[in-house]
């Protein structure tokens, strides 16, 4: 940039950017994350596919971000009608 030019885009402090990020499937897998603290083991969470507002795929694939992020184990399955979690020992 030369001392000519005005910059293109305003700046804020860098304490005002959000550094999280409030997905769109945020309440679902803060959801499972909290029944997965209290789950009893060699339980598994039973989540009716109709109460996913995304396909079971992108809801597992942000369920399995979080729960690397917060260094848990879990495991997933689906069939026609639920989609199952649950902690791995």
């Amino acid at each position: 940039m030369t001392a000519h030019n005005k910059p293109r885009f305003r700046t804020v402090t860098a304490a005002a950017v959000p550094h999280s990020r409030n997905g769109k499937h945020k309440s679902i897998v803060s959801d499972v994350l909290a029944d997965l603290h209290q789950l009893q083991e060699g339980s598994a969470i039973k989540i009716p596919l109709t109460d996913l507002d995304d396909t079971k795929e992108k809801v597992r694939a942000a369920l399995n971000r979080a729960t690397r992020k917060a260094k848990l184990r879990v495991a997933t399955a689906s069939d026609a009608e639920f989609l199952y979690v649950w902690n791995k020992g």
